[in-house]
């Protein structure tokens, strides 16, 4: 069901018509009595429970807010004009805050792609946008949108890996963002029945469960430590090379296979080494 704009009359406007019917009524009741005249006596009191009825019909609506009417249980139309505004008193008025609204859901303990548990929560910030579908397509739109946030949450925790193992591989540690986007997406899918709009979702808590998280954090050491010692001999390899190759490119000395062996050997000892390495002059000859 799709929201449909209904025009309402000012309520200013409508009260000042009442109150002038009122006294037009009780002057007219008054000289009714004084005249005895019983016709008119019942036309000023069925025209007073008229006006009295009429008084119902008033709706104060804030700013950003929206009144659902329904008639008899069938939906008529949203007004959305803000202050005071009249429509029939025999529209029933539901209304809905069309303000900006956030929560940040329960640490929910889940799988991720790897099978590792996790924990997960994530802070949602939405907005009603189509009143109708709010008020008539669910039974308690913020409880819904509570719910299927949550579920999303689950479903996409379990659709990437906690840790990047692999380069351009999406993880939820690491791509802050593109989680970010995704989450939003497949919470907005299960919200567009409810007539609710996802402004923003991100993740406010994410750890390793805590029955795995020392084990994983000895991982992300040794995965830390590893990396770091790659790039260590990736750069010692380097520096290597290039000390060949300008000693041979400027004919400071000539090494034999045996003599460069031994020189790279002592270098990457001295470059890959976790201490301050101690110097030996060989005073001798290598053969």
């Amino acid at each position: 069901m799709k929201e449909v704009q209904k025009n309402s009359v000012s309520g200013i406007a409508m009260l000042l018509l009442l109150i002038a019917g009122f006294v037009v009524n009780t002057v007219a009741f008054v000289a009714a009595v004084a005249t005895q005249n019983e016709v008119l006596i019942a036309m000023t009191l069925i025209a007073g429970f008229v006006l009295f009825v009429l008084c119902f019909g008033f709706n104060m609506l804030e700013p950003n807010q929206s009144a659902v009417l329904s008639f008899f249980g069938k939906y008529v139309g949203t007004i959305r004009e803000q202050g005071l505004r009249w429509n029939s008193p025999f529209f029933k008025a539901r209304k809905v805050s069309l303000r900006t609204r956030n929560f940040e859901s329960s640490k929910l303990k889940v799988n991720d792609l790897d099978g590792s548990p996790i924990e997960i929560a994530a802070v949602v910030v939405w907005q009603v946008v189509d009143s109708a579908e709010a008020v008539y397509n669910v039974q308690d739109y913020e409880s819904f949108v509570r719910i299927q946030s949550e579920a999303a949450i689950r479903s996409m925790a379990t659709s990437y890996p906690y840790d990047q193992h692999e380069d351009g591989k999406i993880s939820l540690r690491s791509h802050a963002s593109d989680i970010s986007k995704h989450l939003g997406e497949e919470i907005q899918d299960r919200l567009n029945t409810a007539g609710v709009k996802v402004l923003e979702s991100r993740i406010s808590h994410l750890a390793y469960a805590p029955e795995i998280a020392q084990a994983m954090l000895q991982r992300q050491q040794a995965s830390a430590i590893i990396a770091a010692r790659t790039r260590i001999v990736e750069g010692a390899v380097s520096m290597v090379e290039m000390a060949l190759s300008e000693l041979s490119k400027r004919n400071v000395v000539e090494l034999d296979p045996e003599r460069r062996a031994a020189m790279v050997s002592n270098l990457l000892v001295v470059l890959c080494g976790e201490r301050s390495t101690q110097p030996v002059i060989n005073a001798g000859s290598l053969y």
